[in-house]
């Protein structure tokens, strides 16, 4: 059987999880998809949408769906849901994860990587991150797992819009993207989105999508700034339009690495299980493409926290230019320790 595909659905307390989730299932689609809350109870999903069914560990819904509150183990939940569609007992096309507003989403993707049984049934399509756009500045000043939320995303959504006026967006949208300029934004209004936009994204395993989003290499300029600067910094007429930006120095960043030379891949190899010794546990999301020596195809390769792993690509195209991309996104990561290290590692 194919995998299953499963969406992580995280934002901070009152972003409109419920709200997208309700719009998601209530939708026309005609797929069946699978709810896994991580803190169930009557306030989530409405109960006139639920079903109550006599075993208490997954409810149905009333439009086919099913969904199930974790008494335990993710990990538990996401096999048992599986050998209950292998079995033909339930049937769902895909599975979402619904976390609790202060959910840090990085264990919840880990259980994708580190259990066999789980990596053979799913495949993890992308987390999905919704921002509250009245509230978001001071959850981000003050909530490390708000930071850490967009930090992990592969979409992000920001609701609430119509609560603050367009500044107020825009320097929310700069501030976001110094984050994580991997994720695309889209502005929501009452958890409506084009389904297009919620699945399928392929954001994890970047295999349809394989050149990372060239949006995000232009917000690279921005990355030698220090955050702190006054108007004296600019040379050469070059314009600021960005002071709201300066107030607050996130400790979630990211950084990008490029290179034209192909890689050793046992120095390589030998240097990203270093640095991920020592600094995985900042480490939230880290993905690239890479040109290594002696290979004729691109190779694809992505982490988060400790665990990484890469597969091959297609093949690098007759012309095509053979270069490396990769996007490190974590909590105060020594920058220059990482470039060099990667400079060292090249042919």
């Amino acid at each position: 059987m194919s995998l299953i595909p499963a969406t992580i659905l995280t934002g901070f307390l009152g972003s409109g999880k419920t709200t997208l989730l309700k719009r998601v299932l209530t939708e026309a689609h005609g797929q069946k998809i699978a709810v896994i809350e991580n803190e169930f109870g009557d306030e989530d999903i409405d109960s006139d949408i639920l079903v109550q069914n006599n075993n208490e560990q997954i409810i149905q819904l009333n439009n086919g769906c099913v969904c199930c509150s974790i008494r335990e183990d993710l990990r538990t939940t996401l096999a048992d849901l599986a050998e209950k569609r292998r079995k033909g007992e339930l049937q769902f096309d895909r599975v979402v994860i619904e976390t609790t507003g202060l959910a840090d989403p990085g264990p919840v993707a880990q259980t994708f990587f580190m259990d066999d049984e789980i990596a053979e049934s799913y495949l993890l399509d992308s987390i999905l991150t919704l921002v509250d756009a009245k509230h978001a500045d001071e959850q981000l000043n003050t909530r490390q797992e708000a930071r850490r939320q967009i930090g992990f995303a592969d979409q992000i959504f920001i609701s609430k819009t119509d609560l603050v006026d367009d500044a107020t967006v825009e320097a929310l949208i700069h501030r976001i993207k110094h984050m994580n300029p991997r994720a695309p934004q889209t502005r929501v209004n009452f958890g409506v989105v084009p389904l297009a936009d919620v699945f399928d994204l392929r954001g994890f395993n970047l295999n349809a999508k394989l050149d990372i989003d060239p949006e995000f290499l232009k917000a690279d300029a921005h990355a030698g700034h220090d955050h702190d600067h006054d108007h004296h910094d600019h040379e050469h007429g070059e314009h600021c339009d960005h002071p709201h930006h300066h107030a607050h120095d996130d400790d979630v960043k990211s950084f990008v690495f490029k290179a034209d030379k192909a890689f050793n891949p046992a120095k390589l190899e030998e240097f990203l299980g270093a640095i991920v010794q020592v600094y995985g546990p900042k480490m939230l999301r880290y993905k690239g493409v890479l040109h290594m020596k002696g290979s004729d195809r691109k190779v694809i390769f992505q982490g988060v926290h400790q665990l990484m792993g890469s597969d091959l690509g297609p093949k690098w195209m007759p012309g095509e230019k053979k270069n490396s991309k990769m996007v490190f996104i974590g909590l105060d990561l020594p920058k220059d320790i990482f470039l060099q290290g990667l400079e060292q590692c090249l042919v």
